[in-house]
């Protein structure tokens, strides 16, 4: 029998699911849910590092948030499209974990494999719900179709509007851990390898800053933003926090 996860995290790369929404994935599995990652690509583009050393990174971050699967889809870094056979890869993997809510790419970012990445897995997810389309598990037997009842976008580079934000005062210091596991890639002044977006000091210190300034917008230590694709909805306003 295979594993059901209550939530399947996926990111473009490894790391893009530490730097936005590791703080909602580690207290989500402090209330009992099962959660998994799922990156696209090993980040084999990076300027930074080997799709090698990616592994192990991303491997102590899953550690450190305590998911109970982290799986590589080993698409191209930078040249994955959303076609059908992309499409067909992810939707293995929705219906191999049926998870009940799936967390994935901004929908549109600074890097173009983000906003690549946010659309595959959407389309993915409403594919993965037609019993008409056949995959396969890895020992060859059919797989039952399965959707997620919700698609919700972490925020990335751009500051986008979240739809809603999750409180996440009590894991900041799991998530900067989390994405400090990748030490090729942020803020490390002995380094002789060339300079990146993410590897100012400034950006290190913004793991904490921005998280701050949208708790800071809805009365709490620190928070995390999504958008979603539809419409939230509470059975009533004291659902509301």
């Amino acid at each position: 029998m295979e594993l059901k996860l209550d939530i399947l995290a996926f990111g473009a790369h490894p790391d893009d699911v530490e730097l936005s929404c590791s703080g909602t994935i580690a207290k989500e599995i402090s209330l009992g849910k099962k959660v998994g990652i799922i990156d696209l690509t090993r980040g084999e583009l990076g300027t930074r590092g080997t799709k090698e050393i990616r592994d192990k990174e991303a491997d102590a971050a899953a550690k450190i948030l305590g998911v109970t699967i982290r799986e590589n889809l080993n698409m191209r870094d930078g040249f994955f499209v959303n076609d059908e056979k992309h499409q067909l890869e992810v939707i293995k993997v929705i219906r191999k974990y049926r998870p009940e809510i799936v967390v994935c790419n901004a929908i549109q970012d600074r890097h173009i494999d983000h906003g690549k990445g946010s659309k595959l897995v959407s389309d993915a997810c409403f594919l993965s719900g037609l019993r008409k389309i056949e995959t396969f598990d890895d020992l060859g037997n059919s797989q039952l179709a399965w959707r997620p009842k919700n698609v919700y976008h972490y925020i990335q580079w751009q500051n986008l509007e979240p739809d809603f934000v999750v409180d996440i005062s009590n894991f900041i210091d799991t998530k900067v851990n989390a994405i400090l596991a990748y030490q090729s890639q942020f803020y490390d002044p002995n380094s002789n390898e060339p300079e990146t977006p993410i590897t100012s000091k400034n950006f290190k210190e913004s793991l904490k800053y921005r998280s701050q300034d949208l708790g800071r917008l809805v009365g709490v230590e620190y928070a995390e933003g999504f958008t979603t694709e539809r419409y939230l909805a509470v059975n009533s306003l004291s659902d509301l926090f």
